[in-house]
């Protein structure tokens, strides 16, 4: 199955939002998380680092959502794709397939 071009602009939104979240979440899984709980790390750019990701996951679903109701997907597949962003390293894998899946 190659893109057609309905679905390259929606997708390619979607792969910039899942690097960036999963750079955010593997940011904050490897850093932010150890420096507060492990080194007791004080001040609050943990705080908004936390937010930024929740505001990038955001951004994520609704172009999940959008670029899954462009390509006719199940509910089921938008939902496992919408959950990559909440595991460390898993919205670089969903990218990786979905780029393979659409030819991309």
């Amino acid at each position: 199955m190659t893109i057609n071009d309905d679905l390259k602009v929606p997708f390619e939104r979607y792969r910039v939002l899942a690097f960036l979240t999963g750079a955010a979440l593997a940011f904050l899984t490897l850093v932010a998380i150890p420096y507060k709980y492990v080194f007791e790390g004080t001040g609050h750019w943990t705080a908004y680092a936390w937010q930024a990701h929740g505001w990038l996951y955001i951004v994520y679903l609704i172009l999940t959502v959008d670029l899954g109701l462009k390509a006719k997907w199940s509910l089921g597949k938008m939902l496992v794709v919408a959950l990559a962003g909440t595991v460390p390293f898993m919205s670089f894998v969903a990218e990786y397939k979905l780029r393979k899946e659409l030819g991309y």
